[in-house]
């Protein structure tokens, strides 16, 4: 996966970054809903699967960052 990751372009990082934040930004309205109709484990479910989705959009963006470093970097040594 770290391959995968590295190979990619910043601009892809951030499309990733995005679904991910999305499908978090789901699963927690789906945790609330459950929550509140009182299935407790499934909210719990949810929110588990919401902080994954949070943790993948937020490696995306620093994949993201450091390909714009590595840009600036190359272009301000030539």
């Amino acid at each position: 996966m770290d391959m995968i990751m590295a190979t990619l372009k910043a601009n892809e990082h951030h499309a990733a970054a995005a679904a991910h934040s999305e499908s978090a930004a789901q699963h927690h309205k789906e945790a609330a809903k459950q929550f509140d109709s009182g299935h407790h484990e499934k909210a719990a479910h949810h929110a588990q699967v919401a902080a994954g989705h949070s943790a993948h959009a937020t490696e995306h963006a620093t994949e993201a960052t450091k390909k714009y470093a590595e840009q600036h970097s190359s272009t301000s040594k030539s």
